[in-house]
């Protein structure tokens, strides 16, 4: 039997399962979505983990519970959940490490479960969550367990990562995602499928800036030429630095913040830009970042400094030829089930890119066709739900073996 008839009949036997699995995989969703679990409800993300806990734990799946310190402000998250399950394929036999990564927070406050509760209307489900992320995460739960009922153990090590603070940029959890990602072999990113049916294949990365621009005080009616104005250079800044929109392709650069000055009378002593970039590779970021040293260099007021504090970076999961072989990998097993997979680049961040700031090829979008997120409106379409289980249990087979065509 060929290649390509094996693969037909394994995935027509993974639709099989998904279809059946269905009715549950939607009861389960509701019991998810009823729980608010908002990045900073770790009550309600710790509900989600104990669920999340048993059910990795059924289908065999050693777990690992992380618990973070409060931020400093006293927020506290909930807990992450590292799940891993050995294969029966050695890396030196060809076996790869895979890594599926969701998370259990939203953005909704406390209350919203009750307001909004889940429904289903015609083949759409409605409710918070139902997308972002909780039907990817179930998604993916549910394609392990297609594998564990057919049987199929050929990768070296397969390891699930639930976090609490993807929706806040996951502050609690980065070092625990790029410490989990950094020994993996691939990477495979829980959130729902984009509007028209398309994963993901890059994401532009971001990074924040702070610009402290110190001057000189003076009076302003008596003695204004003793100063040195420092709202005037922030107003030199925010120009050039908005004009550097249009240099790259696919780099936005954003003077969000700008703080200047005390009183009318007092020329402006001090003030501070936040700037953001977003850009699709780290070599852009980089260009950016020289560009807005330069500008600050000449703020065009004399007696007039400025500090440039980069605050943070998320790095770009960039589109690379490692990520287009998994997204091959990806469009076979989608055509056997009927389904033309396109690849889409966005401008959000998630998890999946400090996934690939590890070096880790990723491909992101591999949960249900779903949409609206952080809106009263979000919703999943139920009848792409067999199609995308199967569809991500295929993929997950054919990364982890190195000898899969």
């Amino acid at each position: 039997m060929s290649a390509p008839t094996r693969r037909r009949k394994r995935l027509d036997h993974f639709l099989e399962l998904a279809r059946t699995h269905r009715p549950r995989y939607l009861a389960d969703l509701e019991q998810l979505v009823s729980i608010d679990s908002g990045s900073y409800s770790a009550d309600g993300v710790d509900e989600v983990a104990d669920w999340v806990e048993r059910r990795l734990e059924q289908i065999g799946f050693d777990v690992e519970r992380v618990s973070f310190p409060p931020s400093p402000d006293g927020r506290r998250t909930g807990d992450a959940l590292i799940g891993r399950r050995r294969g029966g394929l050695p890396e030196a036999a060809g076996g790869r490490r895979i890594l599926l990564a969701g998370h259990m927070d939203t953005v909704f406050e406390d209350g919203t479960a009750a307001d909004r509760p889940f429904r289903i209307d015609g083949s759409t489900a409605y409710g918070p969550g139902v997308s972002d992320d909780k039907g990817g995460l179930l998604a993916g739960l549910t394609a392990l367990e297609i594998l564990t009922e057919h049987g199929a153990d050929a990768y070296d090590e397969l390891v699930f990562l639930a976090t609490p603070d993807e929706e806040i940029g996951s502050p609690a959890s980065r070092t625990l995602i790029e410490r989990t990602a950094a020994h993996m072999h691939y990477g495979l990113g829980l959130e729902c499928a984009r509007e028209n049916g398309d994963i993901v294949i890059a994401r532009k990365g971001v990074a924040d800036f702070r610009l402290t621009v110190t001057g000189r005080a003076a009076h302003a009616g008596i003695e204004p030429e003793r100063g040195a104005n420092a709202a005037l250079a922030a107003a030199h800044l925010t120009v050039a630095i908005q004009a550097l929109n249009g240099h790259w392709d696919d780099v936005t650069v954003n003077v969000g913040v700008v703080r200047a000055g005390t009183r009318a009378n007092i020329v402006c002593p001090q003030a501070e830009l936040r700037i953001e970039v977003r850009a699709a590779t780290t070599t852009d970021i980089q260009r950016v970042t020289r560009a807005i040293q330069e500008a600050a260099d000449h703020p065009g007021v004399p007696g007039v400094t400025v500090e440039v504090e980069q605050l943070d970076l998320c790095p770009p999961m960039e589109d690379t030829p490692a990520s287009r072989r998994m997204l091959e990998h990806a469009r076979r097993a989608a055509l056997a089930a009927g389904i033309e997979l396109g690849a889409a680049a966005t401008g959000g961040v998630g998890d999946a890119n400090l996934i690939a700031g590890t070096g880790v090829p990723v491909l992101d979008g591999l949960g249900p066709v779903g949409g609206a997120d952080h809106t009263p409106l979000e919703w999943l379409d139920t009848t792409s739900v067999p199609q995308r289980i199967a569809v991500l249990a295929d993929l997950i087979l054919s990364l982890g073996d190195a000898g899969t065509p």
